[in-house]
């Protein structure tokens, strides 16, 4: 079977690429209504290439990168060197946070939480975040609009090729499945807030492939032979436009303790 690791080694030249960046303004945003001050410690939590530890490292913050990925930390080392800032690289995830850790004024997570044990994160956090400080969770969203129908094509092709049975998507369509907020409600961090920033902008159909290949559900490694075949079908399904647009909401979810 193929690993996760290895899916996420085989998306790392993408993902750097092709994924959506945080917007400046919701950094800033986010800095400003957790009292985020220059020198606060903060710990990126599955940090891939530092999407998340670049900017609140040049936002002035003291930033850890953790990723159980070597190569993913390579990547964040690389690009952090290249926008001129300082990080200190951890080789961990999740599973390995020990309450003599920080204490953090932050804990960011990228588009990560839901690849953890979520319930046993938010309590090893506890120990492990500074009073006043705050776990925020970051993703982004696509409407339902007719600018985004490349998306339906692209979920489409990638259903074909097993992304919806791959357990971190089938698990959110059974009855039982746990929001976020809902496991955050139940933690000792459940004073939340929701802040967004909307982009447009365009995408072209190799950013589109780009994209889905920076997906673990599809990355490289798990489709293996097939890759070739994937793309060649997804470009089909994109045939007749060069230039797309996308629609998004850049979200942060914020949870302090009362």
């Amino acid at each position: 079977m193929t690993s996760h690791a290895s899916r996420f080694q085989s998306t790392v030249p993408f993902y750097t690429r092709y994924r959506l960046s945080y917007p400046h303004r919701l950094i800033e945003r986010v800095i400003d209504l957790t009292r985020a001050r220059s020198g606060d410690p903060v710990l990126d939590l599955g940090t891939g290439p530092g999407l998340l530890a670049i900017p609140f490292a040049a936002a002035g913050m003291r930033v850890t990168a953790a990723d159980p990925e070597p190569v993913m930390l390579e990547a964040a080392g690389e690009a952090a060197r290249a926008a001129g800032v300082a990080l200190t690289l951890w080789h961990g995830g999740s599973d390995d946070l020990q309450p003599g850790m920080g204490p953090y004024h932050l804990v960011t997570m990228g588009r990560s939480f839901h690849w953890m044990d979520r319930a046993a994160t938010l309590r090893r956090l506890e120990d492990i975040i500074a009073p006043g400080g705050a776990i925020v969770l970051f993703h982004d969203e696509h409407p339902k609009t007719a600018e985004n129908r490349w998306l339906d094509a692209l979920n489409t092709v990638s259903k074909r090729y097993g992304r919806d049975d791959e357990p971190v998507i089938s698990e959110r369509k059974s009855p039982d499945y746990r929001s976020h907020e809902s496991l955050l409600l139940a933690s000792r961090f459940n004073v939340l807030e929701a802040i967004s920033v909307v982009i447009r902008k365009s995408i072209t159909a190799d950013e589109i492939i780009g994209r889905a290949l920076s997906m673990s559900t599809c990355s490289p490694e798990k489709l293996g032979e097939r890759a070739g075949a994937f793309e060649s079908e997804l470009r089909g399904a994109l045939a007749g436009s060069e230039a797309f647009t996308e629609i998004a909401s850049l979200v942060a979810l914020i949870a302090r303790r009362p």
